[in-house]
């Protein structure tokens, strides 16, 4: 059975009609490659496109900075709901969303002053 299968995939695979589709796709791909090397044209844009993505990655690091707010602020809510409460797993947790929250709001600074950003 399995020596019949691979007889016909063989003979499939071997048809003058395959062999052309396969000589079409390799010429395609050839072109394809040829004039994608060759049509490259070099931009000549000023600093329009650098003030787009400063612009995006005020934007994004705006969004990340009020993400870190919100942490913050849910840190400092457990903390106050842990003490009330006296539960010592909450208050871990507390803390340490606050302090998950302040790393993300002062990400701009940490990558600034260290030469990331």
């Amino acid at each position: 059975m399995k020596n019949k299968l691979t007889q016909k995939a063989a003979a499939l695979l071997c048809s003058k009609k395959a062999l052309n589709r396969a000589r079409i796709a390799h010429r395609l791909l050839s072109m394809t490659a040829i004039i994608a090397c060759l049509a490259v044209v070099p931009a000549f844009a000023d600093n329009e496109a650098l003030n787009a993505v400063n612009k995006l990655s005020d934007t994004i690091f705006a969004l990340i900075k009020a993400v870190g707010l919100i942490c913050t602020g849910w840190g400092v809510l457990q903390l106050g709901m842990s003490v009330q409460s006296h539960d010592a797993s909450q208050r871990t947790q507390g803390v340490l969303c606050i302090l998950g929250g302040l790393l993300i709001y002062f990400v701009k600074a940490i990558l600034t002053s260290i030469g990331a950003a």
